[in-house]
């Protein structure tokens, strides 16, 4: 019999999750949040484990717990179930030690489908994410955008918008010195001279910052 643990903080798609798991003849054990989710990992060992990324006041702390499986649970394998379709969100949760990823808004059965295939050992990627990954791997500063904050997507979101430091300052309730060094160390993590350079980069990449 499989045996699956579902992280996921949402009680409906918790529930949902256990059940729609549970009709394919699978023993799932749920937990409503990160420490009972590794508890329950490290307690009963299952083929797959099933985790959410975002939770309450930790945007993406299930990104350590995927770490975190994969270096004390080997055997088991993590099948990421979350809202995020960003590609460097994809790629972050590959490279933390993920199998599978599947999007929370995709069919009932491809969660089934997903847990079936990562418990044999085999990656799952929906076919659009798999392409917008390779293409994010192309585009070395792309993939910066999964290491930012949500303040410096912020930031660059409305640089794309056209504002200017004193109208970004204003939007995020911070002083103006706060803005201009944020941007001086964009640049610097994006290789990037110039604020111009910046906006252009914004605006090149102002669907990823949605």
């Amino acid at each position: 019999m499989t045996r699956l643990v579902v992280v996921d903080d949402h009680p409906i798609v918790l529930q949902g999750a256990r059940r729609l798991l549970e009709d394919t003849g699978a023993e799932v054990w749920g937990a409503a949040c990160l420490a009972a989710g590794y508890r329950a990992i490290l307690r009963h060992r299952p083929d797959v484990a099933v985790i959410d990324l975002a939770f309450p006041g930790r945007d993406l702390a299930g990104l350590a717990l995927v770490g975190r499986v994969r270096k004390r649970v080997p055997a088991t394998r993590v099948l990421v179930f979350s809202m995020h379709a960003d590609p460097a969100i994809v790629a972050r949760a590959l490279a933390a030690g993920a199998v599978g990823y599947v999007l929370k808004d995709a069919p009932a059965g491809d969660l089934v489908r997903a847990t079936e295939q990562v418990r044999s050992g085999r990656p799952y990627l929906d076919g659009r994410l798999a392409t917008e990954v390779a293409l994010l791997q192309a585009d070395p500063r792309r993939t910066l955008l999964g290491t930012l904050t949500p303040r410096e997507r912020r930031i660059l979101a409305l640089l794309a918008e056209g504002r200017g430091y004193t109208a970004i300052a204003e939007d995020l309730s911070v002083s103006y010195k706060t803005v201009t060094n944020a941007c001086a160390a964009l640049r610097q993590r994006l290789g990037l001279a110039t604020l111009t350079e910046l906006t252009h980069f914004a605006v090149s990449h102002a669907g990823d910052l949605r």
